[in-house]
């Protein structure tokens, strides 16, 4: 079976770019196609990521990875939007003894709050209690609106991976919102890559880990999500229409460092690993914010 294309964006030399990573570098493909479609948003869109992965296989790599920096795949989507407590563990670590409720908890994040890969999580000087929460993301590839559950997955033209870090105590800032302690700038990742969505097989029971320098502090399959991916995907589009290049973060499993006793935040020097199988390994170290950058 043939492996399927690792669509990035990176800023390379101060200017942002797409293209393919390959074992032997990568595939420039903003160089030759940025004038129609600028960013992977606007490829996504026009539903041209098969044409430029057929095309990329017959090319040479540009250069190394080495020279860039990994950005989140979708610039500038136009919504990401997450789901809460969608893992039975998950479910159980607030031990507030009820039941999982028989719709997706959700809320948004800003484009802003997330980085690229091996780029560091920012610790702002507001508090230390910086956390990981390891999910699987799909991104819209089909615009819809109340897209029925059976056709969820059409709409979906790729998958990846998230580190969706929270400054813990900043969701308690208020009565019923969690929108500040997820918010801070450059506290989550996105990536490595976009890879592809060719079928259910893809995701429909995968292992999810996140590791916390080497050592394993989550892991679940997807096949014990609550909420399925065409669930979530057919209940979100039912109040919004859901456009090429959202990204919808689909829930983390148990064993966060807030749940553990006593909790264990994430610190500069630190590095936090998030691995799925089919779409790799998004790291990233940790750091305190520099004021003003």
């Amino acid at each position: 079976m043939t492996e399927p294309a690792r669509f990035l964006s990176f800023v390379r030399d101060g200017s942002a770019g797409y293209g393919i990573e390959t074992p032997a570098g990568i595939v420039d493909l903003s160089a030759r196609h940025g004038d129609r479609w600028p960013s992977l948003r606007e490829v996504i869109a026009d539903g041209a990521l098969d044409t430029l992965s057929s095309e990329a296989s017959r090319l040479s790599s540009d250069f190394s990875a080495e020279g860039i920096t990994y950005g989140s795949p979708v610039p500038a989507p136009e919504k990401i939007i997450c789901v809460g407590v969608n893992y039975p563990d998950r479910n159980e670590e607030y031990r507030d003894g009820q039941a999982a409720q028989a719709n997706p908890s959700l809320f948004v994040r800003f484009a802003r709050s997330f980085v690229g890969h091996d780029v560091p999580l920012n610790r702002p000087p507001e508090s230390v209690q910086l956390d990981y929460e390891g999910e699987i993301v799909l991104i819209v590839g089909k615009a819809g609106r109340r897209i029925a559950e059976k056709d969820a997955l059409s709409h979906v033209a790729g998958i990846s991976l998230a580190n969706e870090g929270t400054i813990r105590d900043w969701v308690r800032h208020a009565k019923f919102n969690v929108t500040q302690g997820k918010n801070f700038d450059g506290t989550g990742s996105i990536g490595p890559w976009l890879t592809p969505f060719v079928d259910e097989s893809q995701i429909a029971d995968i292992a999810l880990e996140t590791r916390v320098n080497g050592e394993v502090r989550q892991r679940d399959r997807t096949r014990r999500m609550i909420f399925s991916f065409r669930k979530i995907v057919s209940y979100i589009s039912t109040f919004t229409t859901l456009v090429p290049g959202d990204m919808i973060l689909t829930g983390t499993p148990t064993g966060a460092g807030a749940r553990l006793d006593p909790p264990v935040w994430l610190r500069p020097g630190d590095v936090v690993e998030v691995s799925a199988e089919g779409l790799g390994i998004l790291r990233n170290g940790i750091r305190d914010e520099i004021a003003n950058a």
